[in-house]
């Protein structure tokens, strides 16, 4: 009789969240440093380093929407990883930092930066006096950074945002459990600072609300559909907040 063979179904979710950086890659980036041969250290970064640092600049690049009007996906990550390369021996264990969360911070830092540049070069590129002059691309650049909104449009976003701010301290006020009190403070610590930041979409926002408050995927989950049914009763038709 022929052996019939079961798979093996794994539970999505399980595991760590960075699979593609891990305690051995860590300790491959302890050996680069310690070692002294040139051959050596480069057989070490290509086996053991530069796959995770590939993957975690890819993400970094995926999540944040960060681009480049003058480099392509693949010259902005290979920029950033050579970048992570000669940063290489600047981390230390000794500091009680993980290897991730250093390279995770150079690596966001660093592509923020150039995003910043090439912002600033779109602009002394782009004459404003000869619209007709610029590609589609350019003109949404310069629009998207240069144009700024009639008065009573600003009134009435500074008067939404106190509007948002007073409704988030009342949900605030109504969960009850220690992991939905952590999210709603995480959101309200990202609404708080949302001028300050450099790039603003849903999936930004949740890296940012996760990183903030130090919840699983799942506890975040879990607490975002209990603020939500908050969120809905307060601004629905008979609710407190008119926020539209």
């Amino acid at each position: 009789m022929k052996k019939i063979k079961r798979k093996i179904r794994r539970k999505r979710g399980s595991g760590p969240r960075n699979m593609y950086f891990t305690m051995e890659t860590q300790e491959h980036i302890v050996m680069y440093q310690k070692s002294e041969d040139p051959e050596e250290r480069k057989a070490i970064y290509i086996k053991g380093i530069q796959p995770a640092f590939d993957k975690l600049v890819e993400n970094l690049i995926f999540v944040y929407g960060f681009n480049s009007p003058y480099d392509s996906f693949a010259d902005l990550k290979t920029d950033c990883v050579s970048f992570l390369y000669e940063s290489l021996h600047k981390w230390s264990p000794e500091k009680g930092t993980k290897a991730f969360s250093y390279y995770n911070v150079v690596a966001k830092n660093w592509l923020i930066i150039k995003s910043r540049q090439q912002t600033k070069r779109v602009k002394r590129h782009i004459s404003a006096d000869n619209p007709d002059g610029m590609t589609a691309r350019q003109r949404y650049l310069y629009e998207s950074s240069q144009v700024m909104p009639p008065p009573d449009d600003i009134l009435i976003g500074r008067d939404r945002k106190e509007l948002i701010q007073d409704l988030l301290k009342e949900i605030s006020g109504i969960v009850t459990s220690e992991t939905e009190k952590t999210c709603i403070s995480a959101v309200q610590t990202v609404f708080a600072n949302v001028d300050n930041l450099d790039f603003l979409n849903k999936r930004a926002v949740l890296v940012y609300v996760r990183d903030i408050s130090g919840l699983s995927p799942k506890q975040l989950s879990v607490a975002m559909s209990s603020i939500r049914k908050h969120y809905r009763r307060l601004t629905g038709h008979d609710g407190k907040f008119d926020l539209f």
